[in-house]
C-alpha cells in the first residue's frame, strides 16, 4: 500500500469515526451534552497520551513545557487556545441532543469557506479563479439565509467563525502541532470534571438505571482518541491540497447523522444549503484539477 493510499484511508477512517462520535452521542442518554463532553474529554487525553508515546511525538508536548518557563505569553495564548477548543468539543457533543445537529453541520460546511477568507485576509492568500466563483456561490446562501431567519443560527456561527481563530492564534503561537493540543485538552479537564462528575448528584442514580453505559462511556473516549490518532497520521501521508480536500467529507456525513437523528431540512433552507453545497463542490473540483495537474508535471 503506497503512502497516498494509507493517507486517503487513514483520512475516511477519521471522518467516519467523526460521524459515528456524532450519532454515538444519542446512545448515551440520559445524559446531557455537559455530562458527555466531560466524559469525552476525561477520557480522550490518555488515549491520546498513549498515541504520542507510542509514535515518539511526546516530545513535542516537553518543548512547551520549556516554552512555559522561558514566554509569559504563552500563559495567557494556552486558557484561550483551549477555551476555543473546548467550546467546539462541547457543542459538538450538545448539538445532537438538543436538535442542533443540521444547525452545526451547515456550521461545518461554512467552515472551509470562512478558512478561505481568513488565509485571505490575515495571511494575503490570493483567491484563484475558481475559488473567487466558490466564494459567491456560497455568499448567494449567505444572503438567503439572513433574509430568511434574520441570521444564522449562533451554533452555526460558532463553528464556522470560531475555528478559523482558534487555528490563527495557534500558528501565532507556534503550538499548531500535536502537543499544542495535548495542552488544550489537559486544560479542560477541570471542567470537563465538573460536568461528567461533580456537577451532579444523580450520576449514580443515572448509571444504576442504564448499567450499559459503564461500557458505551468509555467506547466514546476510545471513538474519540481513535478519531483523532488516524486524522493526524494521515497528514503524516497526504499532501496539503488532498488533505484539506478529504476534509469536506467529514460535514456530509454530519448531514447525513442530522438526518437519521430525524432532523429535516425545511423546503425553504434549500436555497441555503444548495448553494454552500455547489460551493465546496467547486473547491473540491479545484483541488482535484490541482492534483492532476501536480501528478502530469
Amino acid at each position: 500500500m503506497t503512502p497516498a493510499v494509507k493517507g486517503v484511508a487513514l483520512s475516511l477512517t477519521a471522518s467516519t469515526l467523526f460521524g459515528v462520535l456524532y450519532y454515538y452521542t444519542s446512545l448515551l442518554t440520559p445524559l446531557g451534552g455537559e455530562q458527555i463532553f466531560g466524559w469525552r474529554m476525561l477520557l480522550t487525553l490518555p488515549f491520546m497520551t498513549l498515541f504520542m508515546l507510542a509514535w515518539g511525538e511526546w516530545h513535542q508536548v516537553c518543548g512547551i513545557a520549556r516554552r512555559l518557563r522561558q514566554e509569559w505569553r504563552l500563559w495567557l495564548v494556552l486558557p484561550l487556545s483551549s477555551a476555543l477548543l473546548g467550546v467546539q468539543m462541547w457543542l459538538f457533543m450538545w448539538a445532537p441532543l438538543h436538535g442542533r445537529a443540521l444547525d452545526v453541520s451547515i456550521g461545518y460546511f461554512m467552515l472551509p469557506l470562512t478558512m478561505l477568507l481568513t488565509g485571505r485576509v490575515v495571511y494575503g492568500d490570493r483567491l484563484s479563479g475558481w475559488q473567487t466563483v466558490a466564494a459567491l456561490s456560497a455568499l448567494a446562501g449567505v444572503a438567503h439565509e439572513l433574509w430568511q431567519s434574520g441570521g444564522f443560527s449562533w451554533a452555526s456561527l460558532v463553528v464556522a467563525l470560531g475555528y478559523p481563530c482558534y487555528f490563527v492564534l495557534r500558528r501565532r503561537a507556534g503550538t499548531d502541532r500535536l502537543g499544542g493540543l495535548w495542552f488544550d485538552m489537559l486544560l479542560t479537564l477541570p471542567l470537563a470534571f465538573w460536568f461528567a462528575v461533580a456537577g451532579d448528584d444523580s450520576l449514580a442514580t443515572i448509571f444504576s438505571e442504564r448499567p450499559a453505559l459503564y461500557l458505551f462511556i468509555p467506547v466514546l473516549g476510545i471513538i474519540s482518541a481513535a478519531a483523532l490518532a488516524c486524522y493526524i497520521l494521515s497528514s503524516r501521508f497526504l499532501n496539503f491540497s488532498l488533505f484539506g480536500l478529504l476534509g469536506y467529507v467529514e460535514p456530509v456525513l454530519l448531514v447525513l447523522v442530522a438526518l437519521l437523528l430525524g432532523e429535516r431540512i425545511a423546503t425553504e433552507k434549500w436555497l441555503t444549503y444548495i448553494p454552500i453545497w455547489v460551493a465546496l463542490g467547486l473547491l473540491a473540483a479545484e483541488g482535484m484539477a490541482r492534483l492532476r495537474s501536480t501528478r502530469a508535471a
